[in-house]
């Protein structure tokens, strides 16, 4: 019989106990570091036109996105293959047919979820429409502003997913178990927008709640598609087609609105997420998010591709 063998303080510590990688939390906080540390590196080229007041509020903020994009992806692929020892796929990356389905569903979703917000603020009279952007400026320059929001939007909610939805929920959920890896990634998710303008205790619960609600997206399907489309329709419809701040921030919309309602509902200068008309209408979008599921495992040939936080393929 085999005497198993102890393992030294210093293995325990840092090492997993069912196999020879590092432990969840040094590979977050490894990954952590180097995403900073990069994002830094790649920031340089955007700070010198700031200095020189040379550099527009779009550019700087979509040339931060594009620093966010190729940090984001690069050091959560690094990590995935040489710390974590599993595919970058096994995030949740399976190219299948489903695959567009997912994404399509998560942008009529937050469509839908947004609608109702926009639709509910106008009936208490606390949002009033203004008109449409080619009402104020050419046509030609509506759609290059429309198809760049677009292009920042799809961007944004591809970083922020593969971090959140994918490498923070899933790493943590191989150290502690699924729970926690959702409510601890939702959480950081929510303090990761501390620094947006007119962010407060109430916009970092709110964007915690919409953490949640994302994470439904891939529990109930397994891959992060579902929770990609729900972002990026998200934030699309909520900045350039029903005219919010989209967490604090004005990019760029085609419907112009004034909101004038109880910040504690409308969430003032940051967006719907830090007011509580947010809290009815994810509901409505959790409701949405299961029966699209439950559809979407009839149209599709097999059962819902279980979520495994931590599967145990080897690296592609």
């Amino acid at each position: 019989m085999a005497v198993p063998t102890r393992r030294s303080f210093w293995n325990n510590l840092f090492l997993s106990p069912q196999e020879t990688r590092l432990r969840a939390l040094w590979r977050l906080l490894i990954q952590s570091t180097a995403l900073i540390l990069l994002m830094a590196c790649l920031s340089v080229p955007l700070v010198i036109p700031v200095l020189l007041k040379q550099s527009g509020g779009r550019v700087l903020i979509l040339g931060s996105t594009f620093v966010e994009f190729i940090g984001v992806t690069t050091t959560v692929y690094l990590a995935r293959r040489l710390l974590d020892r599993r595919s970058f796929a096994s995030l949740g990356f399976r190219f299948t047919p489903a695959a567009i389905l997912d994404i399509l569903a998560g942008l009529i979703i937050a469509g839908l979820v947004m609608g109702l917000i926009f639709l509910c603020l106008f009936s208490l009279g606390w949002l009033h429409f203004d008109g449409f952007a080619w009402q104020f400026e050419p046509p030609a320059q509506v759609l290059v502003n429309s198809l760049l929001a677009a292009l920042l939007f799809l961007l944004v909610g591809w970083s922020e997913e593969l971090l959140s939805r994918g490498y923070h929920l899933q790493t943590i959920a191989s150290g502690l178990n699924r729970g926690w890896g959702v409510v601890l990634s939702s959480a950081v998710f929510g303090c990761l927008h501390l620094l947006n303008p007119g962010a407060s205790w109430i916009s970092t619960l709110g964007i915690f709640v919409a953490g949640l609600f994302l994470a439904f997206g891939y529990l109930r399907t397994g891959q992060l598609w579902l929770s990609i489309g729900l972002h990026i329709g998200w934030n699309f419809f909520e900045g350039p087609v029903f005219g919010f701040l989209v967490s604090g921030t004005d990019f760029y919309r085609i419907s112009r609105v004034t909101v004038s309602g109880p910040v504690l509902w409308t969430g003032g200068a940051f967006g719907p997420e830090a007011g509580l008309i947010v809290l009815p209408a994810l509901v409505v979008g959790v409701g949405l998010i299961f029966l699209y599921s439950k559809m979407r495992g009839r149209l599709t040939p097999g059962p819902l591709i279980p979520p495994e936080a931590d599967s145990g393929s080897n690296p592609a």
